[in-house]
């Protein structure tokens, strides 16, 4: 692999993994884009969708325990909301995956730009006092944080997705949960989903071992940095980086839809 091409896929898993960490989302999102148009850019041989699915599937693994582990101190990361789910879009994800396979690409891709649009929605609701809460004090619904995960990691199933960016507004509107606690215990759930699309991915011959490592690497370097600047950036910020992201992200998926 030529030298100019690694220092090209490192960059675009630092940069994806920074902002990943910082915002407590799984980041392919952001790198499956960059991994697609960004080396033919700049001369180099383009990976197929294929090979970027299976190379950003275990970045983002790598990424979220990356993230996990900058946040494990300080309180942010709620044990409880993890484990309801996380194993609930676990399953979710599993149903979801299997279920794809009886349904045409179109409708794949309109369920995706549907769950995009209503996160979209719920990113620009005002979200007032949820910062103010002690975060030892913070409760929430388990019954409906389980169905709502569920449904998420359907939904993410059927479109290979990790859901980290449908998550993060169920959380904060939904559920009430503070700002930084929905970022660390967003990537937490994360890490959980994409356990799943991890190994599919690797049994399935889809991942290209080596690109795959060098993301791996930028990635645990990048993902604590992010981390670590999602604690001392104000929430506000934060929540608005997060909706620009979730907008574009769904003009994106609406777009190649019609």
């Amino acid at each position: 692999m030529e030298f100019g091409l690694i220092i090209t896929i490192f960059l675009i898993g630092f940069i994806g993994s920074y902002i990943s960490g910082m915002l407590g989302i799984g980041g392919s999102i952001i790198k499956y884009p960059m991994l697609l148009y960004i080396p033919p850019l700049v001369g180099f041989t383009a990976f197929t969708a294929h090979e970027v699915s299976g190379i950003s599937a275990v970045q983002v693994f790598f990424a979220t325990i990356g993230g996990v582990w900058a946040y494990r101190k300080g309180g942010f990361l709620n044990k409880t909301l993890i484990i309801y789910m996380g194993v609930s879009i676990l399953i979710g994800s599993f149903i979801g995956g299997y279920g794809s396979r009886f349904m045409a690409e179109d409708g794949i891709n309109i369920v995706y730009g549907v769950l995009a649009l209503i996160a979209t929605v719920m990113m620009f609701v005002p979200k007032k006092g949820i910062d103010d809460k002690p975060l030892d004090e913070v409760t929430f619904n388990k019954p409906l944080a389980a169905i709502l995960a569920l449904i998420v990691g359907i939904g993410a199933g059927i479109v290979g997705a990790a859901g980290a960016f449908l998550l993060v507004p169920i959380m904060l509107v939904v559920l009430k949960i503070p700002t930084r606690m929905t970022i660390a215990s967003s990537l937490a759930i994360t890490l959980i989903s994409s356990i799943g699309a991890t190994i599919g991915k690797v049994t399935t011959g889809q991942v290209e071992y080596f690109p795959a490592a060098i993301m791996v690497v930028a990635s645990l370097i990048a993902a604590p940095l992010g981390a670590m600047a999602g604690k001392k950036v104000n929430t506000k910020i934060l929540q608005t980086v997060l909706a620009l992201l979730i907008l574009g992200t769904t003009i994106k998926v609406w777009m190649d839809i019609f």
